[in-house]
């Protein structure tokens, strides 16, 4: 699709850090700049936020905390957000996560800048039916009025915005995740196969208890009981003062126990894919849909995730992985003993067949397209 810059040049994206911007949407950004756009990010100012300058972003910090439940700081970030958007007049505005997605949007609707929210997934606050949860609804409900669309990256949670009448059906789109560069996540000349003993299952996310960090450790356990040989890796970061953090002494016994490896946040992601035999990711958190899960299944590896939205977009059971049974570390364990058991033509076969089902469905390219659709539409008031 061709893009019509005539239409809107200055293009903002507004999230609760840089590292997600940077890491979820680098490609949409650079397709933009490309094509002669500016693109203003604001978020609170961390470690990518150089990054996303040096690829030729105008960064605007912004202090607030998303998970923070402060009616008083949150006037003040409306507010905030309000007179950025004043000084910097952006045509259109592309907000992510809960805070950004209710309060950017009222500031950006009360300033008549057409804006699109994207739920990334429901995350914490759609977890439990409780105050949190109520509070957060309605605060949906109230904020997204105005808003030109409303984007899921999956069925069950548009379904729920639908059915809780959060947003008319007509505002919502649900695009296949928010895409992953197949050309760069791919494996080398030779197809990805079981090379080396031992065989090394791989797990890559936050480190918060709902996306099943303990449920892998368990399930190592009960294998490592039956004698196989075999290592778990871990990779990822610590969320402070997340109320669903695990705790480092959990995983310090974990590591003790020789269940887990773990080796620490990266950002060469790739490198750990390369030399592993197979992804595991038992989360039953509210997902979207994992990147993690994607890049997977682009560098061919076979996956074992759970029964939960958002990673069972990525995995057809038996075809290119296997689907478990959510918070079950016996379930998972079942799965990994047949992920060990497997030949090597079975597991290449599990990872081509994922990669196809990637470039099908998840390719980054696709996802481009949905936002210039967006951008080119002649919009009614």
């Amino acid at each position: 699709m061709d893009f019509n810059p005539s239409t809107y040049k200055r293009i903002a994206f507004v999230s609760n850090n840089a590292w997600s911007v940077y890491n979820f949407r680098w490609d949409v950004i650079q397709y933009l700049i490309k094509n002669q756009f500016e693109v203003l990010v604001i978020a609170p100012d961390d470690d990518f936020s150089q990054r996303l300058t040096d690829i030729g972003c105008q960064f605007i910090p912004i202090h607030f905390d998303n998970k923070a439940a402060n009616p008083l700081a949150d006037i003040r970030f409306y507010l905030e957000l309000k007179q950025l958007y004043k000084k910097w007049k952006p045509d259109f505005i592309f907000h992510y996560v809960v805070k950004p997605n209710i309060y950017g949007s009222l500031a950006a609707a009360s300033l008549g800048i057409p804006s699109v929210a994207v739920v990334t997934g429901l995350g914490y606050a759609f977890a439990k039916k409780n105050w949190l949860n109520t509070v957060v609804k309605n605060l949906y409900k109230f904020g997204l009025k105005k808003t030109r669309e409303v984007w899921f990256l999956n069925n069950d949670d548009a379904r729920i915005f639908i059915i809780e009448k959060l947003i008319p059906i007509e505002k919502a789109k649900v695009l296949p995740g928010e895409g992953v560069n197949t050309n760069f996540f791919k494996q080398g000349s030779l197809p990805h196969t079981k090379k080396k003993q031992p065989f090394t299952f791989l797990m890559s996310t936050r480190l918060l208890r709902s996306k099943g960090i303990a449920i892998y450790a368990d399930a190592a356990r009960i294998l490592k009981n039956k004698n196989y040989d075999f290592n778990c890796v871990l990779i990822g970061f610590f969320e402070k003062n997340h109320p669903d953090s695990i705790h480092q002494e959990e995983l310090d016994k974990w590591q003790k126990e020789g269940l887990i490896k773990y080796e620490g946040y990266t950002d060469h992601v790739k490198a750990y894919l390369e030399k592993a035999d197979c992804f595991v990711f038992p989360s039953f958190y509210n997902e979207g849909v994992p990147r993690s899960l994607m890049e997977a299944a682009s560098m061919e590896l076979p996956i074992i995730t759970a029964q939960n939205r958002g990673s069972k977009e990525v995995v057809q059971h038996d075809l290119n992985g296997f689907i478990c049974n959510s918070n079950d570390p016996f379930d998972l364990a079942d799965k990994m003993e047949r992920m060990l058991n497997l030949p090597e033509t079975a597991l290449a076969e599990m990872g081509s067949a994922g990669r196809q089902l990637v470039k099908q469905k998840f390719d980054v390219r696709l996802i481009i397209q949905e936002y210039l659709h967006t951008l080119n539409k002649e919009w009614i008031d």
